[in-house]
């Protein structure tokens, strides 16, 4: 099986590198310059998960695949990583932790419980799936097509990071993410216990890791904190990337092993 796409920022540091695991219909280039500044004192490895960027598709897409997935390019490097994994990717993470605990040093949740959620993402398939490629010569033409059924320019923008424009194509494996949908937004059943530090980072107006969640995320990660960014919601890193990576530095620290 062919291994994930990843876009890897090296480092003059030995330290533990980190593993950054986007979203639902994101891609490691979302994350640049985020994973460029921590390249500063850390390797930093970027995957396009399954179905997304330029990793392969599959028919599938549970969070057990996106794990297993995580794990051979953990063990490709050959050596145990810090892990951030934002919404979708978080979950995959949290399934990475439970599975394979000697793979994750410290992990960071950003914006997600181990939980299902009820919100359904298919809306967006297929606002993306209306837009005729066949027209659209540069991402504005993709955007204001997506405009039609798609309000937050923020929005159309992201998803048009994922067009391959060259090939008239979406680089969203559109037809598996909608039919896995389900399982995107669920959360598998689970035994187990990841035992290391971990940090569930949401932003301060979303609503996604409530209150209520706590418990089930204690039963599963007992070294849990809870930290919030001002002024951001759902898409924290994006909305304060600074503050977003100032906490990733600041959790991770330098490693025991550094």
């Amino acid at each position: 099986m062919r291994m994930l796409n990843q876009i890897i920022y090296d480092s003059p540091s030995s330290d533990v590198p980190i593993l950054i695991v986007h979203g639902l219909y994101g891609s490691a280039r979302n994350w640049g310059v985020i994973c460029k500044r921590l390249s500063e004192t850390r390797r930093v490895i970027a995957v396009d998960q399954r179905n997304h960027g330029d990793s392969p598709w599959f028919d599938t897409h549970s969070y057990y695949d996106m794990a297993s997935d995580l794990a051979k390019v953990i063990e490709g490097h050959g050596t145990a990583m810090d892990v951030v994994g934002h919404s979708m990717g978080g979950k995959a993470a949290m399934i990475l932790a439970l599975t394979r605990p000697d793979l994750v040093n410290k992990l960071l949740i950003a914006d997600i419980a181990p939980v299902a959620y009820s919100h359904d993402q298919s809306q967006y398939i297929a606002a993306m799936k209306s837009v005729d490629l066949s027209s659209i010569e540069k991402r504005s033409d993709a955007m204001a097509a997506l405009a039609k059924s798609v309000d937050d320019p923020t929005l159309q923008s992201f998803f048009t990071q994922s067009l391959d424009l060259k090939n008239k194509k979406w680089k969203l494996n559109l037809d598996t993410l909608e039919a896995e949908m389900a399982k995107i937004i669920g959360f598998p059943p689970i035994d187990g216990m990841f035992h290391k530090p971990t940090l569930f980072l949401t932003g301060a107006q979303s609503n996604y890791v409530k209150t209520e969640y706590r418990p089930k995320i204690k039963s599963l990660f007992p070294m849990a904190k809870f930290a919030k960014i001002p002024n951001a919601g759902h898409w924290l890193h994006a909305e304060a990337p600074r503050a977003f990576e100032e906490t990733v530095r600041a959790f991770f620290g330098p490693s025991s092993d550094g």
